[in-house]
């Protein structure tokens, strides 16, 4: 028998649960910005980042079959965060997803994925970022590149998904200079309104206060470098 999240949580400690739900509340109810789908990927990213995958990852995955995330969506989620979370840390997740599906008797995945370019040259990173990591390091340019072209033929995913999960990344993993910089753009580039991706960085404040904060100095910062207006 599945028992609730919320029943397992007060079982643990009822104080706890309570504080949980009251910030549970305000974190999914108070950024209207992003959809339920958007706010179930970053969760699961979180938990990738953080190899929280007891019982907040249990969580997320159940609600992600109630809001449209499929067990496809969710390896795609796995493959694509993965150069940034590190592959270590999504093959751990994958293989508890695999539990978690078998366990629930939730449906599997069905086998869809996209072509991997692993021989192929070229990438599709902006060339003046090309450039820029190119004159860093020659190797490492080549590694981003491979990484990159890999995850070409994703369509699973929307381009502003992609770009909100890993904004998620870098205010959890707190690179908030260069990379944070391509992803918010990406956003943008994705049609993502500035108060879309300011909800993005403050729905991340339940994996981190202190975190978020620092992402949302980050992002102030870069709205006022380059003339942001909002609405």
């Amino acid at each position: 028998m599945n028992v609730p999240f919320d029943t397992q949580i007060k079982t643990l400690d009822p104080i706890f649960a309570e504080m949980s739900a009251a910030t549970d509340r305000k974190a999914w109810a108070g950024n209207p910005e992003l959809t339920m789908r958007e706010k179930v990927l970053l969760s699961v990213v979180a938990d990738i980042c953080q190899q929280t995958l007891g019982l907040p990852f249990e969580a997320h995955v159940r609600m992600g079959r109630e809001h449209g995330v499929d067990a496809d969506d969710l390896r795609e989620l796995l493959r694509f965060i993965a150069y940034d979370s590190g592959y270590p840390a999504a093959l751990a997740a994958l293989a508890r997803l695999t539990d978690i599906e078998r366990e629930q008797g939730l449906a599997g995945p069905t086998g869809q994925g996209h072509p991997v370019d692993g021989d192929g040259t070229g990438s599709p990173i902006p060339a003046p970022t090309r450039r820029a990591v190119h004159n860093l390091d020659a190797g490492f340019a080549d590694y981003m590149d491979l990484q990159s072209r890999m995850r070409t033929g994703m369509r699973r995913l929307t381009v502003r998904e992609r770009a909100f999960a890993t904004m998620t990344v870098d205010v959890l993993y707190q690179t908030l200079q260069e990379s944070f910089r391509v992803h918010v753009t990406r956003a943008f580039s994705a049609g993502a309104t500035p108060e879309e991706v300011r909800a993005v960085v403050r729905f991340s404040a339940q994996f981190g206060m202190t975190k978020a904060w620092s992402g949302l100095r980050a992002l102030n910062a870069l709205f006022t470098e380059t003339g942001t207006v909002f609405a």
